[in-house]
């Protein structure tokens, strides 16, 4: 098991924690022994190699595997040291502070307005909903773009603008973290580099975590590194995923302890 804590520095205001986890899909241990801290208003990259359990875990921190049947935890994920799988804790309420973004952009079948408006509905919102509407596009760079079509539909936009449509109406509902899984996938390098500008300015409001496949993405972006990895293991009916190596940014992709982790980010395998 890997420190949860980078080696040169100290993280304060830790936002959401694993501590020994081991991830099940029925009998089939998918993730073992993760143990790892997330700093406020940091952004964490996930990498690794495809099967290693880098949406997992990230799915784990807003209780996405629910929705699957076999899914099971053990250890513990704590959000500003509440445990996230107690019994009285309303899923519901986990997802609308712990936000998601998919690989592909997944606008609803709404006006760009009813996309933002939405959440903020169902949730009871009182204000101002012209104003949340704006701000929350104006975070998303995405206000000038489309302020004189907010009555068509959002998939009359682009990819990338779907997909800066998805961040507005996820920061819609006032979460405190984004998760991002693979946000850019499907976007072309324009539309890439205006997530990850995107992502630079919301990370003075928010903390965010973002799976990449893409390490030039993860060293453009991130400030703290995780580096999963799989082996496989007799008698676990496949490959186990676990944490390797956790650390800034910086240091993983030019100091690493592992040598796996110099490996991967060298270009050697993945």
């Amino acid at each position: 098991m890997v420190d949860t804590m980078p080696m040169n520095g100290t993280m304060t205001d830790v936002v959401l924690r694993a501590k020994d986890c081991d991830i099940y899909y029925g009998a089939y241990k998918a993730v073992r022994d993760v143990s790892i801290d997330i700093p406020k208003n940091k952004i964490t990259a996930f990498i690794g190699p495809s099967g290693c359990g880098k949406s997992t875990v990230l799915r784990c921190f807003n209780r996405l595997n629910d929705l699957i049947e076999s899914f099971r935890l053990k250890g513990q994920m704590t959000y500003h040291g509440q445990d996230l799988y107690a019994s009285d804790v309303d899923p519901v309420e986990v997802r609308r502070r712990i936000g998601m973004l998919f690989q592909k952009p997944n606008p609803f079948p709404k006006t760009i307005y009813d996309n933002i408006a939405y959440g903020p509905r169902i949730k009871g919102f009182k204000g101002d909903l012209d104003e949340l509407v704006e701000t929350s596009l104006r975070r998303a760079v995405l206000w000038d773009e489309v302020k004189d079509k907010l009555q068509e539909s959002g998939f009359s936009l682009s990819g990338g603008q779907q997909q800066r449509l998805c961040i507005a109406r996820t920061i819609a509902v006032e979460p405190e973290v984004v998760l991002m899984d693979e946000p850019c996938a499907a976007l072309d390098p324009i539309s890439t580099l205006k997530i990850e500008e995107l992502m630079k300015e919301l990370v003075q409001n928010y903390t965010i975590i973002i799976v990449t496949h893409n390490m030039q993405q993860a060293t453009r972006v991130a400030d703290y590194t995780a580096f999963y990895n799989a082996q496989v293991v007799e008698g676990a009916g496949g490959k186990v995923g676990y944490l390797a190596e956790f650390n800034h940014t910086e240091t993983i992709f030019s100091d690493p302890e592992q040598e796996s982790t110099r490996d991967y980010v060298t270009g050697r395998f993945g």
